[in-house]
């Protein structure tokens, strides 16, 4: 008999409007940013290249501004509310606000916005007012994701 693991994340019908995750807070390093570039192929000088950042408005070597909303993803995803549950990310709207530099500390706070009952697909739409701050408590990305979420009904 085979065991298959449960899911431990929230279902649609256990998120609620208003429900708020706020996340631990990631440093971010130089390693990160060089490994993004090396994953996404965004070798761009101003994200690796100290000299030729000094140039530019910022005065240093920034992180990419997809990088930061991947950790950011990351981060939401180990608090574990969707583990098992989430079935898909459907969409996002998103600003980038600020630089995110070599040493600063960046976290999550999001918002359930809306909820969406989507029971041809087996669940719902969340849509989570999402932004990223830095160790200031300054947005430096923001915006909103909509995540389609199983519902209790599916897992029974």
């Amino acid at each position: 008999m085979a065991v298959i693991a449960q899911p431990k994340g929230l279902y649609f019908e256990d998120l609620n409007v208003g429900d708020t995750i706020v996340t631990d807070g990631r440093t971010i390093t130089e390693a990160d940013i060089m490994l993004f570039a090396g994953l996404s192929g965004d070798h761009y000088k101003l994200h690796t290249n100290e000299e030729y950042a000094k140039t530019t408005m910022f005065g240093s070597r920034i992180a990419h501004g997809l990088l930061i909303l991947s950790i950011g993803t990351g981060l939401s995803m180990q608090l574990g509310f969707l583990n098992g549950t989430v079935e898909a990310f459907m969409s996002l709207e998103w600003q980038f606000r600020r630089p995110v530099y070599i040493g600063d500390t960046v976290h999550v706070e999001a918002e359930i916005a809306e909820k969406k009952p989507m029971k041809r697909l087996g669940g719902g739409l969340i849509t989570l007012k999402t932004r990223i701050l830095n160790q200031k408590g300054e947005i430096v990305q923001r915006g909103t994701w909509s995540i389609l979420v199983r519902s209790r009904e599916r897992a029974e």
